[in-house]
């Protein structure tokens, strides 16, 4: 299942995501989840925190689950 992620402004850090996503409980876990876990953004892996997310975008954390950006 596809979970939906809302943004408001015109894009969203990786980083700040994770956390609205409700992967991660703060901003400074970020790091530590990226250096950790694999992530794949429209098909690709990124670990970076600074990676912008535009609307459309979609995201996969295996054992996580898959996101889009609306």
């Amino acid at each position: 299942m596809m979970t939906k992620i809302k943004i408001s402004t015109e894009y969203i850090a990786l980083g700040q995501f994770l956390k609205a996503a409700d992967v991660i409980q703060t901003g400074g876990m970020a790091k530590w989840f990226l250096s950790e876990y694999d992530v794949f953004v429209n098909g690709e892996q990124d670990q970076r925190r600074g990676r912008k997310l535009r609307k459309g975008d979609k995201i996969e954390i295996p054992d996580y689950g898959s996101f889009e950006i609306i």
